[in-house]
């Protein structure tokens, strides 16, 4: 009997145990989304509750957007990933098959749910008069960027300059010039956007940070927005930050249902609010217009229009010996 009783216990602890197993999923993101997918987390998480009656976790990782791609390449078991430039999911389909070649075609807007740009921050009163892309090569003028070899962020400020230069009629000679003369006007390359934001605004080095408008917005208007100003140059590059679900981790794991339906609810009407309050432009057309206020119109053009496509951009400008590395020679 006492034996009946303790097999019993054991079957009952086995079914509570079962009962209230979370799944657990890992979102593998570039570094200034840490806040964003905080919330986006809290929200999903109680959505897919109350629809499923399953507990989820999600945890976070965040670091430079191709650091973490290769993060992901070499063994981490991310069954999302949350880049801010499709080259980094790419990645993931050259080397190991991790994601299949068409993933852009599994979710809405080519798998982009929200967009952003690049602009600058500047020391409150802007008083180097930093207005627009041709300030950041003037001598004199400290520039903080993020670096073009290791992070998305400092990716899409260089082929911002570039497009700039190249849309008022300049060469291509004449456009690397402009991004030496931007370069040698870096004091320091941080790995990542979040390092670069630090090194401007709480180590106090440089008179500009180039950036996405999210995290410009993010300093702007928060703590310590007293001590700085956004401005928004005259034309910038339209970032579309990806997503895709890692197919290899999550049929290795058993998540893909619950990874397919978190990536899924960035497209929800209440994940595009949060979105919106993140200071990322939302797809949503309505609750676009409700935050319509807080988005200044600002001409954009894409990676497509002026480089052709994100492999043509890689490959002419951040291969080894590409563009970047014959400006960055002997920008000391």
């Amino acid at each position: 009997m006492a034996g009946l009783k303790h097999w019993a216990a054991i079957a009952a602890l086995g079914l509570t145990t079962f009962a209230y197993a979370d799944t657990s999923l890992l979102n593998v993101s570039y570094d200034v989304t840490r806040e964003l997918y905080k919330d986006i987390d809290t929200a999903f998480i109680a959505d897919y509750k109350q629809k499923n009656g399953e507990t989820l976790s999600v945890r976070q990782s965040h670091g430079a957007s191709s650091a973490q791609a290769l993060s992901v390449m070499q063994g981490l078991q991310a069954d999302v990933v949350t880049m801010n430039q499709p080259n980094d999911i790419d990645l993931l389909v050259e080397r190991g098959g991790l994601v299949p070649a068409n993933w852009r075609t599994h979710f809405p807007n080519n798998a982009v749910p929200y967009t952003t740009t690049m602009v600058f921050l500047v020391r409150r009163g802007n008083p180097k008069n930093i207005k627009d892309w041709s300030d950041l090569a003037r001598p004199g003028v400290q520039v903080v960027i993020a670096n073009p070899k290791t992070s998305g962020n400092g990716r899409y400020a260089y082929l911002a300059a570039w497009g700039y230069k190249k849309q008022q009629g300049a060469t291509d000679e004449q456009t690397q010039a402009f991004e030496k003369a931007i370069f040698k006007n870096v004091p320091v390359l941080d790995t990542g956007g979040r390092g670069a934001t630090t090194t401007f605004t709480q180590r106090g080095i440089g008179d500009v940070l180039v950036t996405f408008e999210n995290e410009v917005a993010l300093m702007d208007t928060g703590a310590g927005g007293k001590d700085f100003d956004a401005v928004y140059p005259s034309v910038s590059l339209l970032a579309e930050p990806p997503v895709a679900v890692v197919d290899k981790v999550v049929d290795k794991r058993g998540t893909r249902k619950q990874a397919q339906a978190y990536l899924e609810y960035l497209w929800t009407p209440a994940a595009q609010e949060i979105i919106a309050q993140h200071h990322l432009r939302p797809r949503n057309a309505e609750v676009l217009a409700k935050h319509a206020s807080e988005f200044k119109p600002i001409k954009t053009f894409t990676v497509e229009q002026v480089f052709g496509n994100w492999q043509k951009a890689q490959q002419t400008h951040f291969s080894d010996g590409g563009t970047f590395d014959q400006v960055i020679v002997d920008r000391n």
